[in-house]
């Protein structure tokens, strides 16, 4: 299985990016998504960016790696990362709404 990683682009290299996500930088293969500016939040698979994507989704994908990593590592004190899903009902998405 292949995990997609939230990147912000840090500098334009034409046909690749210089990208960051946690402090570490990797130079982005850009060909599906065109050359974009300084700021822009990728969804990177296998150094490759995939998608356009905002900050907010950004942030999610983000909080729901760190939550993986720490349940990775045996622990339970994860709910704050999931903060718009706690306390709220589970919802069908509508094709599945009868």
């Amino acid at each position: 299985m292949c995990i997609g990683i939230p990147m912000q682009v840090i500098e334009s290299r034409g046909e690749s990016a210089l990208c960051a996500y946690r402090g570490q930088t990797s130079l982005i293969d850009m060909m599906l998504v065109g050359e974009q500016v300084a700021g822009t939040w990728l969804l990177v698979f296998l150094d490759a960016a995939r998608e356009v994507i905002d900050a907010e989704k950004a942030r999610q994908i983000a909080d729901a790696l760190e939550a993986m990593r720490l349940a990775m590592r045996g622990e339970t004190a994860f709910d704050h990362l999931f903060a718009d899903l706690v306390d709220r009902e589970p919802e069908l998405p509508e094709f599945l709404r009868s």
